[in-house]
């Protein structure tokens, strides 16, 4: 007998179904699960110093978070790093304004955002994740909270930073542009010997922005994105584009689907070109470094100026050029 309409209907559907699952576990199985057994750390731009930090933790088997902490708390305590804490060059009122977050393995994670007089805000998003029921905390909100948990009030605007401020203020341009000659946000991923994989984000912002501005470091997902089943992804450059495409949660999802973290950076890269186009890209410096919790390790950047330092047993504090789109 000749089936009918719906009869046909009804088959087709229950093998879509079928094809949906299978695809479904197809992709599931893409996914690499083996984790590493050997701690990696990997931070944005040049920055042996903070690798330093938190290779000492995790080569004595410590805990991934700590180790980002500490990596973070380098450049944010060093004057010659203008985009990173004490230091940072000020908004164009003058005023240095911090942001950080930081996320572990399981989704737990805690942010401030423009905060003032206090140098370690990474620390401050620590407090945030871990002693409050919130994710972030913002302007005074978060300076009172830094208070309560009995964080040193500074002043963070340095001779050398108020001079160039003072040095702008004759022309007051302003062109969201990393220039390659300056470190810009630290990101810092760390892969500890247990196997957990944790991240960091901390910067200053832009020199000169607008007073209140808040770019992508503070955000999670932006700025930065931790899934402890799949691996890692941070941002540095114009923060207003990692916004955009949710940079680094793409990227993070991206490898969930078996793209290994190299193509993942550069798939987002090529997001946010198509986006944006080419030639307004080529005015940007965007950047992603990701890792992975296999131990493996991509960077992409739209312009040739962004290196990562990475560590591990066998290559220690190690700068690497990253490539790039243009």
């Amino acid at each position: 007998m000749k089936p009918s309409a719906t009869t046909s209907r009804r088959e087709f559907l229950k093998l879509s179904a079928l094809s949906a699952t299978v695809l479904s576990v197809n992709s599931v199985s893409a996914f690499p699960l083996t984790k590493t057994n050997k701690p990696i750390v990997v931070s944005t731009w040049r920055n042996p110093d903070a690798n330093a930090a938190a290779w000492k933790v995790v080569a004595a088997n410590g805990r991934a978070l700590d180790a980002v902490e500490q990596g973070a708390r380098v450049p944010e305590a060093n004057p010659k790093d203008t985009s990173v804490g004490y230091g940072g060059l000020p908004d164009r009122d003058g005023c240095v304004t911090l942001d950080a977050c930081i996320m572990d393995e399981k989704s737990n994670c805690g942010a401030v955002a423009f905060v003032q007089g206090y140098k370690h805000p990474i620390s401050i998003a620590r407090a945030v994740m871990e002693k409050t029921p919130h994710v972030m905390l913002v302007g005074k909100g978060a300076e009172q909270f830094a208070a309560s948990q009995g964080f040193k009030k500074e002043n963070l605007l340095t001779r050398e930073s108020e001079k160039a401020w003072k040095e702008w203020l004759k022309k007051s341009e302003y062109k969201p542009y990393h220039n390659p000659g300056q470190h810009d946000t630290i990101g810092i991923l760390a892969l500890d010997a247990n196997g957990k994989l944790c991240g960091a984000c901390t910067t200053s912002g832009m020199a000169f922005k607008m007073h209140g501005r808040v770019g992508d470091s503070p955000i999670i997902g932006a700025g930065l994105y931790v899934d402890g089943e799949v691996g890692a992804a941070t941002a540095t450059g114009v923060g207003e584009e990692m916004i955009r495409i949710a940079g680094s949660n793409s990227i993070v999802e991206l490898m969930r689907q078996g793209l290994t973290p190299q193509a993942a950076c550069e798939e987002a890269i090529k997001r946010l070109i198509r986006k944006r186009g080419e030639e307004k890209a080529k005015e940007l410096s965007v950047a992603f470094l990701a890792l992975s919790v296999n131990g493996e390790v991509g960077a992409y950047s739209t312009n040739d100026v962004f290196e990562y330092t990475l560590t591990t047993p066998d290559q220690m504090h190690s700068v690497i050029r990253s490539e790039s789109y243009f």
